[in-house]
């Protein structure tokens, strides 16, 4: 039987106004056009301000790139899911029969949009600074774990070390061209890796500044897909 979603609200640490947001955020678009997508449509893109704002108060040295990625770190399907686990969200989603049946309270992009359609219900209920708090106490472990330095490392670095830690075979690349005249070549180099079938070229003035490229855009291909 599917608990009561009060009892969740409490377990999360927070009081509704209007409880049928809180209801709506726990409902799957399978049970009918009354679903979660509006509040989760809402709670994505505060969930992406509230992190960037914060990622850019806790590293005031770190570029552009560095923030991308440590927000990409965060906000991401895998993150919001394991967030999910650990309350016990799955326990009150309201979902159809069909997803009942085939496990969807364990699927990661149910439990993921769930979690962005709290924050959503909460944005509406209460308003942004309510939303900010509960969101930077909900990552407040996973923020004290970041470091900027993890993330000034090169991208082949970078991606190699990824592949390590999934433990997947390493990056390949492989010379695709090289043209121009001896002292103004241009190397393009493809980047493969196991976690995808899609392979990023790039160019540059070396091999090496061609595959650090390369790999620069594999790592925003997998950030892009772990959203």
């Amino acid at each position: 039987m599917i608990k009561k979603p009060e009892q969740l609200a409490k377990r999360l640490g927070l009081t509704f106004k209007q409880p049928n947001l809180f209801s709506m955020a726990l409902t799957h678009r399978s049970m009918g056009a009354r679903n979660n997508e509006r509040l989760e449509y809402l709670g994505d893109s505060v969930l992406g301000f509230v992190i960037a704002e914060q990622l850019y108060e806790m590293f005031p040295e770190a570029g552009e790139g560095v923030l991308s990625r440590l927000r990409a770190s965060l906000v991401n399907q895998n993150s919001l899911a394991d967030l999910a686990r650990q309350h016990n969200v799955g326990d009150y989603l309201i979902l159809g029969s069909g997803e009942l049946k085939s496990g969807g309270f364990r699927r990661d992009s149910i439990l993921s949009d769930a979690m962005e359609a709290i924050m959503g219900a909460i944005l509406k209920d209460q308003g942004i600074n309510a939303c900010r708090s509960w969101i930077l106490e909900l990552f407040a472990e996973k923020l004290s774990e970041l470091s900027a330095d993890n993330w000034t490392k090169d991208p082949k670095t970078q991606l190699q070390e990824l592949m390590q830690a999934k433990q997947l075979e390493l990056p390949v690349y492989e010379l695709v061209s090289q043209s121009g005249a001896a002292h103004a070549q241009i190397f393009k180099v493809s980047c493969s890796v196991e976690l995808v079938d899609q392979v990023c070229t790039a160019e540059g003035g070396s091999r090496k500044k061609a595959e650090q490229a390369a790999a620069e855009k594999m790592l925003n291909l997998l950030q892009s897909k772990s959203k």
